[in-house]
């Protein structure tokens, strides 16, 4: 009996590691698809991230295990191209971030909201990325042009707002599907009162409207 509670243990913890893997999968899938479609930096799934680590350290040990264990190959090859995808999504998510602060580093330092969103090792990159672009910009036009026109956020003295720093287009026409039934989206700017311009989503469908509304 003590060796079937054995087996029956190994086997539930081989389910619930295929579960973990596979529900933080399609996680990171989702937070990989709304990372890229959205045209603002979002929150930073940091929780999920931990756990995919984790995972991949596990399904890491899993293939080598099974490479010089004698494992049929082609269930090695499987094993491999799990970890190869899960390991691709990761990079991919991370990547795009990066991108987004690099070009939105300026807005992004000055939007309490979205430096919020950051986790710390992008805080340091953001920091570390305006501190060489300032200094890139000083060195090859700033220094080289009159008073006035030295700032790296303002196109003048005379400017009133920081009119040099790009800002993410929340106007942008994206794709998006709820997984509940929403109602009163206003899509364009006016009374909420007005039922006019107010949009429904039913669960599970695709639609094709303004970020800036969602």
């Amino acid at each position: 009996m003590a060796s079937n509670s054995a087996a029956e243990g190994v086997s539930m913890g081989d389910d619930y590691e295929a579960l973990i893997a596979t529900t933080d999968a399609e996680l990171l899938k989702r937070a990989w698809r709304n990372e890229k479609a959205a045209p603002e930096i979002l929150r930073y799934e940091s929780d999920l991230v931990s756990r995919v680590k984790k995972v991949i350290q596990f399904m890491e040990e899993t293939v080598e295990e099974k490479s010089s264990g004698g494992t049929n190959p082609l269930s090695v090859s499987l094993y491999q191209m799990d970890l190869d995808r899960t390991l691709f999504l990761l990079r991919s998510y991370l990547r795009i971030r990066i991108q987004k602060i690099e070009k939105f580093v300026f807005h992004i330092q000055k939007t309490e909201e979205l430096w919020n969103r950051l986790s710390k090792d992008e805080k340091d990159f953001a920091k570390a990325c305006e501190n060489d672009l300032k200094q890139h910009l000083d060195e090859s036009v700033l220094l080289k042009l009159p008073k006035d026109y030295k700032s790296v956020l303002r196109q003048s003295s005379m400017s009133e707002e920081d009119d040099m720093v790009p800002e993410p287009q929340l106007d942008t026409f994206v794709l998006c599907r709820s997984k509940e039934y929403l109602t009163g989206i206003q899509l364009e700017d006016g009374p909420v009162d007005d039922r006019s311009k107010l949009f429904e989503m039913e669960p599970g469908v695709l639609h094709f409207i303004c970020y800036k509304s969602i």
